[in-house]
Order: C-alpha cells, then structure tokens, then sequence
C-alpha cells in the first residue's frame, strides 16, 4: 500500500493514577498521629540529632530508632522556592512557595508549601510556624502550610514523647497521580484513525520488511523510518496470555478474565488484548481470535474465538 497523507497528530489528556497502601510502623505512626493531635514528633538518633520528619533507621549507621521526642511548631526557613502557579491537589490553590523549615528542637529541616503574598514576602533565615488544618485526619495534609511567625515565639528545646495516642493511625493510603497531554505522533493517529473505521493497520520496515502493530514510525530492529502502511488481521493468534484476579476499580469487567499478546494475521509483532466469549481456564496458547467492536466504540472491546483450528506452535513461536 502507498504512504496515506499524514494525518493531523492527536493530542488528549492523561491521567495515570493508582492507591499506593502501606501499613504504618511505630515511629511513622506516632508521627502522623501526633499530627491530628497538633504535635510534631521527631526521632533521636543515637549521636544526638533529632531528625523531622522521623525515619526508621539512622541514616548513617542504619542503627534502628525508636527514641520520640516533641519539637515546637514554629522554625527558621533554610531554603525556599516560589511556585507561582500552583497545579492540582497541591498544598494551595495560590502562588505560594515551597520551604525548608528546620522546626526549632530538630536537626533536620522538612518540606512543606508556605502561605505568602509573593516571593517578596520569602526570605532564608525568616522566622515561621506551622497552620495547621482544620480537619485533621493522621496525615502530612494535617500541616495545611506554613505562615510567617510575626509573634516570635521563644525557641524551645525538644522533649522526650511516649508515643501514645488514642486510636493510633495504623495504615495511609497514598494516591499517586500524573496528569499530562499525550500525543501519539503521525504514525500512532493513523493507527488509531483505522480503529475508528474498524481497520487495524501496521508499518512495515524497508529493510527487513516486518510488520509492526501498532505502528511506531520507525523500526525498533534496523532503526529506520517507516511509512508503508499495511492492514493486518481481523483474525490472529494468542501467543501468550494471563489470568487476570485482581477487579480495577474503574474497569467494569468480572474477575477473573483473560489478558492476552494477539498475533494478527499479517503483522510480525502481537498486541495485546482481551480474550472474552470463551471461559477463562479455556483461553490458550494458539487459540484463534478475532476483534469484537461495541457500538460506536472507537476500537476493539475484546477478542473471542473464531472456532478455527488452533494455529500451530511454528507459526507464532517468534512472535513470543
């Protein structure tokens, strides 16, 4: 086929983003209890130093340490950033600046965003403390900023702390999330604008004429460029394939199913899909599938059997 005209590059957001859970020790414990209770907890390391916010294990010797101690929420900023446009879920919806605040008692500095009118009002050596937020729930979100300590409260030195609350705070669960515009290329559009006419098309390589699926723009084995366009499949070949026992929270499929690397005809690399109209302890290698479109849907929503022979083991041995 001859090179088609190359489309208009596509461009959507992104969002990558999954719960990060973990259970919480004795020290990370008491410390993020202690901020609901509006108390800012460090840990003694065996030389002395009082680290904020406490670790585990001395960072020098990797000694363990349990030793508490309470140091004041006020601190003296030793580093500082402005961050004129704040992004998502950070600390202020205002431009505000990123701090180092060395608390007074502790040897170490934390990092935390500071209210302040611009980066005028933010100077190293400045004198501040800690607002804390309203709804207070055992996490670094209980500190809702730092603020400038025009009052000048008197410095006090850290005090040993038991470590005990009510109702400690055992466990956090941290989201994590990346926001950012995907572009696809020329290579991926097309790809994708052949998915919407139900068509699956690949490129293939001048040099060692493979065909790729889907298409990259170039050749990951000879490095060249490519633009000969060809359409594989409908049908193709499971090479390899998983069981998949773990339900996605924003994935509207029952557990368990089958996720699989497809061979479509024509192409020299698999892709991967979901296998569905067959039971999932029947899915196997060799099996012979082709694509299932849902109405309107912009690509395919599965793959099922076409009732064919299984394809033989030679014939997609190099495509696993």
């Amino acid at each position: 086929m001859t090179p088609a005209p190359a489309p208009r590059a596509l461009q959507a957001p992104l969002v990558v983003e999954f719960p990060f859970t973990r259970s919480l020790g004795p020290v990370q414990s008491a410390f993020l209890t202690g901020l609901r209770e509006r108390t800012v907890l460090g840990v003694r390391c065996h030389d002395g130093r009082v680290l904020v916010p406490p670790v585990e294990y001395d960072p020098v010797t990797a000694e363990e340490l349990r030793e508490l101690v309470e140091v004041a929420p006020t601190g003296t900023v030793t580093s500082w950033a402005w961050n004129p446009e704040p992004r998502q879920q950070q600390p202020l919806d205002r431009p505000f600046a990123w701090v180092l605040v060395r608390l007074d008692g502790a040897d170490t500095a934390m990092l935390h965003a500071m209210d302040a009118p611009d980066a005028e009002g933010v100077h190293t050596g400045m004198r501040v403390r800690i607002r804390w937020a309203a709804d207070r729930t055992g996490a670094i979100t209980d500190i809702a900023c730092f603020e400038p300590d025009e009052g000048g409260a008197a410095r006090r030195e850290p005090r040993a702390f038991d470590g005990r609350f009510a109702d400690p705070v055992s466990g956090i669960v941290a989201p994590a999330r990346l926001d950012y515009t995907y572009s696809p290329g020329q290579a991926q559009s097309r790809y994708l604008a052949a998915l919407a006419e139900r068509r699956t098309i690949g490129e293939r390589c001048p040099a060692c004429r493979k065909v790729y699926v889907p298409p990259r723009g170039a050749c990951p084995t000879c490095g060249v460029a490519t633009a000969e366009q060809v359409e594989v499949g409908p049908r193709g070949t499971v090479t390899t394939y998983c069981v998949v026992n773990i339900k996605a929270k924003n994935l509207d499929i029952e557990v368990p199913y089958v996720y699989a690397h497809i061979a479509l005809d024509g192409a020299d690399l698999a892709l991967h899909g979901r296998i569905g109209g067959i039971p999932y302890d029947q899915v196997r290698m060799g099996l012979r599938v082709e694509a299932v479109w849902t109405e309107g849907g912009r690509y395919p929503d599965h793959y099922r059997p076409t009732g064919e022979p299984d394809a033989d083991y030679d014939s997609y041995k190099e495509l696993l």
